[in-house]
């Protein structure tokens, strides 16, 4: 636990990319040595930014609602821990909002890793943290996801839970049938057991 904290100070201080944020830095990264869950997003959006809680939005009720957890055990940090690939805002695209910013991960993430030795399940949540943790031969995200019974026990690959994402999830009804009552289980023993 020691050394979480001093790191976890560090992140929250952090201005790597500040030139590069329109709303500037707020990282928000939820992390406890004893934290077992392990949840790997893409970026806080406006109103996460805003309030400084992850997954303080639309996409967080669905996410909660895949996982079968209440608030209270989401927020839990001694249970679990969430680390997106970018901490902060990175801005608004096109499409949506920018790609996470490229520093975060590579400098934070194996520090983080380093200090939460409870790890044992980690929901890489959109191509972004899929492609960064993940080796293997699926050409998209749609792929990924639908081969989830092939990944290591410590991994699960999941569709971003936004609302944006109404139409791939009608496309593969398949995922909330059989994939999401699995890691429900999965997150239910999970949690239940004591590290």
């Amino acid at each position: 636990m020691s050394e979480l904290i001093p790191l976890l100070t560090e992140i929250e201080q952090c201005t790597r990319c500040i030139a590069d944020l329109p709303l500037g830095p707020r990282p928000v990264v939820r992390a406890a040595a004893t934290s077992r869950l392990l949840i790997i997003g893409q970026a806080p959006g406006t109103k996460v930014h805003a309030s400084g809680i992850p997954w303080d939005d639309a996409s967080g009720q669905r996410l909660r609602q895949w996982l079968g957890v209440s608030n209270d055990v989401f927020y839990d940090d001694s249970k679990v821990a969430i680390m997106p690939m970018g901490f902060c805002y990175p801005g608004k695209g096109k499409s949506g909002d920018l790609p996470p910013r490229p520093e975060c991960a590579p400098h934070w993430h194996a520090q983080l890793l380093g200090a939460m030795p409870n790890i044992r399940l980690t929901l890489l949540i959109g191509q972004y943290a899929q492609n960064y943790y993940l080796q293997d031969d699926y050409r998209n995200l749609s792929e990924r996801v639908a081969h989830w019974r092939d990944f290591p026990d410590d991994f699960f690959a999941l569709p971003h839970p936004s609302p944006r994402n109404q139409l791939w999830l009608k496309k593969h009804p398949w995922f909330e049938q059989e994939a999401i009552p699995a890691l429900q289980q999965r997150i239910h023993r999970l949690l239940e057991s004591t590290p």
